[in-house]
Parts: structure tokens; sequence; C-alpha cells
């Protein structure tokens, strides 16, 4: 008997349950409802009370639904499945080898095409990549080891522990590493890795309060051993004719110490160095800092077009091959950043795929291409894009975004949010603890070397010894018409200086 009452008292409870969160429901709705009728700002709740709410939450779902079940593997914008997958298994150094067939359509307008040669050279006949010697006429010459290193990537754009890992990374893979434009950290240097020091427009830990270079802290800069050379910054692809932007809740005190600026509040970079308006003043900023540091000195820029490029090498044959930039990063429209201004992201400065043979016919016909080394950057992440930007003309190639990949970014496109999930782009304790620096350094490393691995492979298909021995005529570039055509065709070495 007591089995029964006790199933009647359970009925009962289950009933009463079942009413009140059915009154709950009713009265959420109903607040829900009233809220959305009367509010102002959105039309569709205002319309559609409570289901216009559901609008905004498919969509805020749709990104991550879009990458992890409907995108195909090659699809994705900016970096598509493919491409993040072989940084992936670089980073393990697990096979990169795949089965039945490629997934890339070849027919794409722009794909380039290695022509392999009939008869390549034995694998006994291969060599690496020689070092290169940046700045042979600073007092410190630098001698880079690697065709692929890290691009600027600012402590407070990036985390602590993700700098570390970099460091450290970089140190045991070869390769050089730039500090962004954010000054140098501690964790810059705690690997051991060869720096790049970005000086940019707002010569954040190089400035006094007024924000012009202090020459008291570029020295100090420049005494570390580990500080090889000095790039400034004058655009990035991402934002040209914008500075940098570091919102105030990644500026806390010691990112505010280090770059000299008031803890908490925005850092927004001025558009360009205020000191310099032409190409005369550039030079002799490069020159300055040149003298004070004893180390190379660059320039890092967007092309918009050719004149500003023969403006600066007209200016440089007039006044000596000694007053040159040492290099030359040359960044695309396609470049990444933290946080940017959609319409620059979207729409100001050209491909790296257009500007960088540009460049290097440019410096070829002004006889300065043995003077200026030349970098590439800006999504070229994957062994055939660092192939490809060697056979363009480029010395060396820098990457943020696939470092970024090999750290475990997943492309949750939360960097400018300080919520970045993978804790590379956060200052958040919480999102931090997921990045180990002890395990990402050697995934660092790993994937650098795995690029400049299959680079080589590719140089080998083509019939030459080294990756830098990759010319023009070894790449093909397929057109509207489905035809390709040899990218020295394309981009002959034959531009008038003149123009």
């Amino acid at each position: 008997m007591w089995m029964f009452e006790w199933a009647g008292w359970a009925i009962e409870v289950l009933a009463l349950t079942f009413v009140l969160v059915i009154g709950v429901a009713t009265l959420v709705v109903v607040v829900f409802f009233a809220i959305d009728r009367t509010q102002r700002e959105d039309a569709i709740r205002r319309n559609y009370p409570v289901i216009g709410r559901f609008r905004h939450l498919f969509t805020e779902l749709g990104e991550f639904f879009r990458q992890y079940f409907f995108a195909m593997d090659r699809e994705e914008l900016p970096f598509n499945r493919a491409q993040r997958d072989w940084v992936g298994r670089a980073t393990q150094h697990s096979g990169n080898t795949v089965a039945f067939g490629s997934t890339r359509n070849l027919s794409v307008v722009g794909t380039p095409l290695f022509v392999n040669a009939p008869f390549p050279p034995l694998d006994n006949q291969f060599a690496t990549s020689a070092p290169l010697m940046i700045g042979p006429g600073a007092a410190q010459p630098y001698v880079a080891r690697s065709i692929f290193n890290i691009s600027g990537m600012s402590y407070g754009a990036i985390s602590k522990p993700a700098v570390i890992a970099l460091s450290r990374g970089a140190k045991d893979a070869g390769i050089w590493m730039n500090t962004g434009e954010g000054g140098l950290s501690p964790y810059h240097l705690e690997g051991g890795a060869d720096i790049v020091f970005q000086i940019g427009t707002a010569k954040y830990g190089v400035r006094d309060k007024a924000g012009n270079l202090d020459e008291a802290k570029l020295r100090e800069i420049a005494a570390h051993e580990q500080v090889k050379m000095f790039e400034v910054k004058l655009a990035q692809g991402a934002k040209p004719g914008k500075g940098g932007i570091l919102p105030g809740n990644k500026v806390g005190p010691e990112i505010a110490k280090i770059r000299g600026i008031d803890e908490g509040q925005d850092s927004i970079s001025p558009n360009r160095h205020v000191d310099i308006g032409n190409v005369e003043e550039l030079l002799d900023f490069i020159a300055h800092i040149r003298d004070v540091t004893g180390k190379p000195v660059g320039i890092k820029t967007v092309m918009g077009s050719a004149a500003p490029f023969h403006e600066l090498f007209r200016a440089i044959k007039a006044r000596g091959e000694d007053s040159a930039p040492d290099f030359i990063t040359i960044d695309g429209g396609e470049g990444g950043t933290g946080a940017s201004p959609l319409p620059l992201m979207d729409l100001v400065g050209i491909s790296i795929r257009e500007a960088l043979p540009e460049l290097a016919c440019l410096l070829r016909n002004y006889g300065l291409k043995q003077r200026i080394r030349l970098i590439a950057s800006g999504k070229l992440m994957v062994p055939g894009d660092v192939a490809w930007a060697l056979a363009a003309g480029a010395d060396f190639v820098t990457s943020a975004r696939g470092f970024m990949f090999s750290l475990g970014c997943i492309q949750a496109m939360k960097c400018n949010k300080n919520t970045c999930p993978t804790g590379i782009t956060t200052h958040d304790p919480r999102f931090q603890k997921g990045l180990v620096p002890e395990d990402k350094c050697l995934k660092v490393a790993r994937y650098a070397q795995n690029i400049v691995k299959e680079v080589e492979l590719i140089a080998h298909s083509v019939g030459v010894a080294e990756p830098r021995q990759l010319r023009r005529e070894h790449v093909r570039i397929v057109q509207d018409d489905g035809r390709s055509v040899a990218m020295d065709e394309l981009y002959p070495d034959t531009q008038a200086t003149s123009s």
C-alpha cells in the first residue's frame, strides 16, 4: 500500500514541478516580450519580441558552425582548414603526406604552380640555405640563419606565455623573432632567440613622455646582444595609414611600463612617424638609428603604388648606397592584426602576390637588390607560399599568424576582445593557463623546421640545390582562361626606373 502512496506523492511532486517550470518560463517570456516590445535599438526584436532574439544567437553561432561543420577544407577565410591542419601536423612532427589526390582547385586564378625539373638533383646533391648577411655596412652586421622567421607580434597584443613560447621556440629553430611595435619585454629575451626590435609610430620602448625618440633608451635596447636589428614600421598590411591599436583593458602595469604609456588607457599609435614626412627624412632617421645602435636598420611598409619606392630608390642613389635601409619588409594588404578598422583591413594596400615581385623588380633595376635585403610578409604560412615568395624575389619570409597556429590558435577571431580561448591574445589568467610555454615552444620550433624542410623539397623538385636558388621561371601562375603563365613573363626585370 505504501508503494502506491509513494508513487502518488511522486506524481504530485512532478506535476507541481512541471507547473512551476511552465510558470517560470511563461513569466520569463512575458518579461522578455515586454522588454523587446518597448526597446528602441533593435527593430527585429521590437517587431518580433522574444523570437527575434534567436537571430542574434544564430548569427553568433553561425561563424563556429561554418568552421567546424559546413566549410569545405579549402573554403574558409582568412585561413582554411587544410592550411591550419598542415601547421598542426608540422608542430607534431607527424607525417604531412596525404592520400588519393589534392583537394585544392588548381584552376583558381592566381594559383602558383611550380615547374618540376625533368632531372632534379640527386639526394646527395641537395643543400640547405646558407646564412645571409644583413647590413654589411653596420658596425654589427647580422648573419641570419633561416629563410623563415617570426613576424612582429607585440607583447600586449599577445600574452606573456605566448611570447615566452615563441622566444624559446625561435631559439631552438635558429630563427629571429620580431618584437612588434610594443617594445622589448623580458619575455622576448627569456628564450635566448635573436631579436628584431620594431620601432612603431609611437616609438614604444624607446620614447620619452612626449612620444619622441629617446636616444638613451635606444642605446639601452641596442646593448642587448640578442637584439640584432631594428625595423622602422611605416605601415602594416592590415591597416595602412593607421597606427597600432591596443585596448585599455590589455594595458596593465607591466605593459604600460615597457611601452612608456599610461596604465588602463587605450594605446593608439599615430598614423605615421611625426618626424618622418618624406623619403629624405626617412633616410635621415634610418641613418640616425644605425649610428646610435651600430646595428642593421630596415623598414616595414605596404605597397599602394610603385611611385614612393621610385622616389626612395632615386634618393638612395643620389646619396649613395650606404644611406639605404639594410632591409625592406614588404607586407601585403591581406596581412593580419589584432584590431583594425574593417575598411582598412579589406580595401587598402595591394596583395603581397602583386607587391613582392614588383618591388623585387625595382630593387634589381636600381641596382639595389644585393644592398637591400627583401623580406616578405602577409599570409605566407605554408611551404608553397614561402617557396613562391623566394622565387618572386624575397630573401626571407616572416609569418605571425602561422606561428599563432603553431601555438594552438583556432581562428576564433577574438584577438581584439581579451577573450582568446587559447590564451594567445588575452591577458586573462583564466585563459592564459591553457597555454603552456614548455609544450608550445617545441611546436613553434617544429613548425619552423618543417616549413624549411618542405620548401627545400619544392626547391629540389624544380631542379635547384637550395631554396634561395628558386627563380620566377620555376613558377607558373594560373590565369583567368585556365592556362598558366610563367611568372617571369608576368613580372620581367625590365621595368623602367624613371617612372
